[in-house]
């Protein structure tokens, strides 16, 4: 298998306030606010490229300088970044207010949602990679949709391998499990936490073996302090625990499991053993403050 892993999705700036206590309405919260790159798609790149794995990211910045500065911290990275700025489109922001374990986001996608469906066709079909690892970002709103779907078909086409991450549970409830399961069926890897996985699940009683069983995949669910564990279409199952570690900032912990769960997986790794990796990548992630290495 070609070891190049090409990820689609968002690239944004964050904007994380890691607050010193719960955020007081009306007045003042005092926090360490720092600006860094985001958006899970380029943060599973850049963790993929820490890991020594080749990586093309495909995403959409605005012209502007908080997509070139973006740009160029993951090309500083080792991540190519082959898509073209979106003239006159901001780049996307999302604010990150983290409080010990628990993070909100509120997210402004700008330009992540102008991705273009026939230039991410022809960049997998020219880029050489063997695996197409999709944010589910790029499914969950209708103007990115397209391009997300395209990316599935091409990659189908091409025989590339394919894991998705469910992404979020606010907007796949809005979309509703059965219309992401669909967009889905088929794929190799399926990553998701324990709340996206219950939007997904029709089986409550056993969401991941159910998820594994109705779309023919491997599925990982990411269990917080409980660890994680990976369900086999055929019903097998593996499961570890946590990496115990002081949470200071939690922003990128699943993109950075995500990560350590490629790496292993497209090296040719066990499920206890893409697992083990994984847990780890996250662990490592959520002791320093924003979402990359």
């Amino acid at each position: 298998m070609n070891g190049r892993v090409a990820v689609l999705g968002d690239l944004v700036t964050d904007v994380v306030a890691v607050l010193a206590e719960p955020p007081a309405p009306d007045t003042d919260t005092a926090a360490a606010i720092r600006f860094t790159g985001g958006g899970q798609a380029a943060n599973t790149a850049a963790w993929l490229a820490w890991h020594g794995v080749p990586v093309t990211l495909l995403a959409a910045v605005g012209d502007d300088a908080a997509g070139a500065a973006r740009l160029a911290e993951l090309a500083a990275a080792g991540v190519d970044c082959p898509l073209p700025p979106r003239p006159g489109a901001p780049t996307g922001t999302v604010i990150v207010l983290a409080e010990g374990g628990r993070r909100t986001m509120v997210t402004d996608r700008g330009a992540s949602l102008l991705l273009d469906p026939d230039e991410v066709a022809a960049a997998l079909a020219v880029g050489g990679a063997g695996h197409l690892h999709l944010s589910g970002y790029a499914l969950l709103d209708e103007r990115s949709r397209p391009a997300g779907l395209r990316a599935l078909a091409v990659a189908r086409r091409l025989g590339l391998t394919v894991s998705v991450d469910a992404a979020s549970a606010a907007p796949l409830r809005q979309v509703g499990g059965a219309a992401f399961r669909s967009w889905v069926r088929g794929v190799d890897l399926l990553l998701a936490n324990e709340d996206e996985a219950a939007v997904l699940a029709a089986d409550r009683r056993d969401r991941p073996r159910a998820l594994a069983a109705e779309l023919g995949a491997a599925v990982v669910v990411k269990l917080g302090a409980a660890g994680a564990i990976w369900a086999g279409p055929g019903g097998d199952a593996e499961a570890v625990p946590a990496v115990s570690t002081a949470v200071v900032d939690p922003t990128g912990a699943g993109d950075a499991f995500a990560a350590g769960l490629l790496a292993t997986w497209l090296a040719g790794g066990d499920a206890r053993a893409c697992l083990a990796a994984a847990v780890a990548a996250g662990a490592r992630a959520v002791v320093t403050v924003g979402a990359r290495p």
